[in-house]
């Protein structure tokens, strides 16, 4: 594996995009705000400190039901394989096997190992000895992984997470509290394979420790998928990132929302950072672009008068550990006139993501519908879904819905529910609901 570049710092920037223009009387002002980080991560470039600054953590589910069948315990084995072998030279990391407890397999002495040729071959040589047996228990693989994450100075701790199964073991308000402890001290990405996991705990983690879920329906896909997650992960840059919004007096935030690449209700997960000022998790960046929902409610004024709504700005934690550092800002404004034409535009921008955040709203609702037997609420909200899609040109999801309901005519949403879905088609359009598409700028 090849050592790191000379470390370069990420550069970042904000972009604002709104109509700006309100009728007189008018409150309400939206704005799509686009965060873009270059020049660092995945172009060479690491977090203070080089690579040993970063962590990763391997959670492999070996209960019991990974062995049915016996596939998915071998495709485990040579996936977590596939994604020791991207880690670059100086990571830190461990693996975990997880069941209704949780055991560190490598490097098994309470901490990480660093990453080189020899240590990856150990690590690979320990998974030789993954066997399947016992329960499930998650909220224990992520405690350990937690424990084993601050063992280190590090700057991007992330884990891997994969199950097959629900989580039996614990109650829901244990894996809840373990989320809970986890959350902002390290991002997961969570994978579920077959088709016998819980969708909504899969998905739950990976919100909670702001990574991403998805499915793997046939086990033959595990190590492609692993690679990327790794090879992702690896790409990070700079961690704890937060959307910071300072509003003057008088403006309430109705809500902040992730629109891209996936939709995240960020809104419940503000924490305070000042007068009027608060801080939104984002978690790890690499070279990416992500886009913002945020919505405020100004105080009403006059045709003529204008005033700015609100402050966005990324902040990032200063690595000689005094107060947070800025990255970039952006402007988010309100101006009051009487040209209807100028008044009653909606930014596209604005309206694109509006459609997608809905989009993801009722494939949920459709679903959840259909899994009850309403089959007239479940065509409705399908074949909105149906129309959303078609119309904001999100294809894969118009795919994955396709494969739920016959489309009779796209344009108006008229669908008809198959009689017969695979229950893994159900699952990844249920897994994949909230990945949007970006808007055509």
């Amino acid at each position: 594996m090849a050592n790191f570049s000379k470390p370069t710092a990420p550069r970042f920037s904000v972009d604002v995009y709104q109509n700006e223009f309100l009728p007189e009387g008018g409150r309400d002002v939206s704005a799509i705000v686009t965060v873009t980080s270059t020049g660092g991560g995945t172009t060479g470039g690491f977090a203070s400190g080089g690579p040993a600054a970063a962590g990763v953590v391997l959670m492999v589910d070996c209960s019991g039901s990974m062995d049915y069948p016996a596939t998915k315990m071998r495709g485990a084995r040579e996936a977590t394989a596939a994604a020791v072998d991207t880690l670059r030279d100086g990571t830190r990391f461990a693996v975990v096997a997880g069941t209704h407890l949780a055991k560190e397999v490598y490097p098994g002495n309470g901490g990480l190992a660093v990453a080189d040729a020899r240590t990856r071959s150990e690590a690979k040589e320990s998974l030789r000895r993954l066997s399947a047996g016992g329960g499930t228990a998650i909220g224990t693989w992520l405690r350990l992984a937690d424990r084993l994450l601050s063992s280190a100075e590090l700057t991007i701790r992330h884990g891997i997470l994969l199950t097959d199964g629900r989580n039996e073991h614990e109650t829901p308000e244990e894996l809840r509290a373990a989320l809970d402890a986890c959350a902002g001290r390290f991002t997961c990405d969570a994978r579920g394979v077959g088709t016998d996991w819980e969708v909504k705990e899969v998905t739950g983690i990976a919100s909670a420790l702001l990574g991403t879920a998805d499915i793997v329906a046939d086990p033959a896909g595990l190590a492609a998928d692993f690679t990327a997650m790794m090879e992702h992960a690896m790409g990070k840059g700079v961690a704890d990132v937060a959307l910071r919004l300072w509003t003057p007096v008088g403006v309430e935030i109705q809500f902040v929302k992730q629109v891209a690449p996936t939709v995240e209700d960020l809104t419940g997960r503000r924490t305070e950072a000042g007068p009027r000022a608060g801080d939104y998790p984002t978690g790890s960046w690499g070279d990416e672009s992500r886009d913002y929902h945020v919505s405020v409610r100004v105080p009403q004024a006059a045709v003529g008068q204008e005033m700015l709504a609100a402050r966005v700005s990324l902040i990032a934690p200063d690595p000689a550990g005094g107060d947070p550092r800025p990255l970039s800002q952006g402007l988010v404004r309100a101006v009051w006139t009487d040209d209807l034409a100028m008044s009653t535009s909606i930014n596209p921008q604005v309206a694109h993501y509006t459609g997608q955040a809905e989009l993801a709203d009722v494939i949920q609702q459709g679903l959840d519908a259909r899994k009850s037997g309403d089959r007239d609420g479940a065509t409705a909200k399908l074949g909105r879904a149906v129309q959303l899609a078609a119309a904001s040109g999100n294809a894969d999801t118009a795919k994955l819905l396709s494969k739920v309901v016959d489309v009779v005519d796209a344009a108006t949403g008229t669908v008809r529910l198959k009689a017969k879905v695979a229950e893994a088609d159900e699952m990844t359009l249920e897994t994949r609901s909230t990945k949007t598409v970006r808007v055509k700028r």
